[in-house]
């Protein structure tokens, strides 16, 4: 029994991360309400960042109890494919129709979970992606739509040729080439990682003096950090 329950753990941690992704979907639906003082759109921030956590745990938690399964692997997929995909990509749908009045251009944004779905898939194929990433990873992704909603609220929609340009860009940087870092840590020596505490640490610095709408710009660093670091395949 305690075997049982040992190695359901990291699946449970997961489902977790597909409730959380779940749940932000319906509330993308209701992104203008006001909810326990909080806007709609507000919480979908909220339970992505919560999705991340779980997805981060539910790894670390198998690789500690050794309860990694191929079954485990599948359900992280599927559940980041809601969480990380169809999440923010009904998040900025939604943003997008309450802006430009609801203009059939809002489905653009459907290019998230499309390109998201493409990416996953190839991860699940390749054996390449162990230590680096090829192509921006789906999580990093979601992260930077969350901070580029938090933008749009606070210094006023750029218009449907910029939000559908960064829509395109970055769908197309999640099934690109280009290998990324992954902040797996194998050790904690600074000479090995340092880049990797540089991501973390700019990450709480954006938050700190930009608020949510900080994540878009580390993303930004992450991925120009990348990029000039390693050759493209």
């Amino acid at each position: 029994m305690f075997k049982k329950i040992k190695a359901n753990i990291p699946n449970t941690i997961t489902c977790l991360n597909l409730l959380s992704g779940c749940v932000a979907c319906i509330f993308a639906f209701h992104s203008q309400d006001t909810i326990c003082s909080f806007k709609g759109y507000e919480i979908v921030y909220i339970l992505i960042g919560a999705a991340a956590i779980f997805d981060f745990l539910d790894g670390a938690a198998a690789r500690l109890l050794n309860a990694t399964t191929n079954i485990g692997k599948e359900l992280d997929s599927l559940s980041d494919l809601i969480s990380f995909g169809v999440a923010p990509a009904m998040l900025m749908y939604n943003t997008m129709h309450h802006f430009n009045g609801g203009k059939a251009t809002a489905f653009v944004a459907l290019a998230i979970a499309i390109f998201g779905a493409i990416r996953l898939a190839r991860f699940n194929v390749d054996d390449r992606q162990t230590d680096t990433f090829i192509g921006l990873p789906i999580p990093a992704n979601a992260i930077f739509w969350i901070g580029s909603n938090a933008l749009i609220y606070k210094y006023g929609y750029p218009g449907d040729a910029s939000v559908i340009a960064s829509l395109v860009l970055m769908s197309l940087f999640m099934v690109a080439p280009i290998k990324m870092y992954s902040l797996k840590f194998h050790n904690f020596a600074i000479r090995e990682n340092y880049k990797r505490y540089l991501i973390i640490l700019s990450a709480f610095l954006f938050v700190i003096f930009f608020g949510v709408s900080g994540l878009a710009y580390e993303i930004f660093l992450y991925i120009l950090l990348s990029v000039f670091s390693r050759k493209n395949i």
